[in-house]
């Protein structure tokens, strides 16, 4: 994936998450629907990407490349935590 799917993977979540928030729903069907909602947003997003930059979104990286990606941010993230945890102590 590549950042910008991730970006808009996370857009689609966090619009999603709010907009239950707003109408908060009960039942399966009203929470299956405020998904769409999030995910309609995510591509409407996507689309408008698409149309300024000239080329796709979606990607064919796979999955190990993802994983890789997300590896190396969180054992950089700890490193740093380690680092700021050696100099405040």
């Amino acid at each position: 994936m590549s950042t910008l799917e991730l970006v808009l993977n996370m857009l689609a979540e966090a619009t999603t998450t709010e907009i239950s928030k707003q109408k908060q729903p009960e039942t399966f069907e009203e929470n299956r629907n405020i998904a769409q909602e999030g995910g309609a947003a995510a591509g409407e997003a996507r689309e408008a990407v698409e149309k300024r930059t000239g080329k796709p979104v979606i990607t064919s990286k796979n999955a190990a490349q993802l994983q890789g990606l997300v590896t190396g941010l969180i054992e950089s993230d700890i490193g740093d935590d380690i680092d700021e945890k050696d100099y405040n102590t």
